[in-house]
């Protein structure tokens, strides 16, 4: 890797970091809260790409694994990977190889509801039902209790990725993203 590239993969990183120190918000109904640091998630695959992006979540994860308290909420080690959240995580492994793939699907295409639909399904769809087939298992809930669980996450992550495709898009106009998908 170039040192751009490794640059790009810590600055990505540091910014998961910053966005995992803002509180999440608790439902009470789910022991999952609404974070912020799924935006960056999506953020990385959108900016960074498919590769860089996603060494920057699994930098972010090793982190994580290694104790330090980079994840939402100040959590850290080797007990969040079993923990209810856990599945979520692994979904945000795949983000970028998803985002990127659906939005290369689009070849030329443009248009900024066919981008939204595609980030959508690959950042939201594929990490809730990762995270919720996690769910199912960890905490011996139904498929469809955890799956109906997560329908309180949409409108969050709805918005989240519509700010994301939109930092994107101004990233890559001021030749900060490394992305030629938006």
């Amino acid at each position: 890797m170039k040192t751009k590239d490794l640059s790009s993969i810590a600055l990505m990183t540091s910014i998961l970091i910053i966005l995992g120190i803002i509180p999440g918000i608790p439902l009470g109904i789910i022991p999952v809260p609404i974070v912020l640091q799924n935006l960056g998630v999506i953020l990385a695959g959108l900016v960074l790409g498919t590769k860089r992006g996603t060494w920057s979540i699994l930098l972010l994860l090793l982190l994580a694994a290694l104790g330090l308290p980079v994840l939402s909420g100040g959590r850290g080690g080797f007990s969040v990977f079993l923990g209810p959240t856990a599945g979520y995580m692994f979904g945000w492994i795949l983000t970028p190889l998803l985002t990127n793939w659906g939005l290369s699907l689009l070849k030329d295409n443009k248009r900024f509801l066919l981008q939204f639909i595609m980030t959508w399904c690959a950042a939201v769809l594929t990490t809730d039902l990762i995270g919720t087939l996690w769910l199912t298992w960890q905490n011996n809930m139904s498929f469809t209790t955890a799956l109906l669980s997560n329908i309180v996450f949409l409108p969050g992550d709805t918005l989240k990725v519509l700010l994301s495709l939109l930092l994107a898009k101004a990233l890559k106009s001021q030749s900060f993203s490394q992305n030629a998908l938006l």
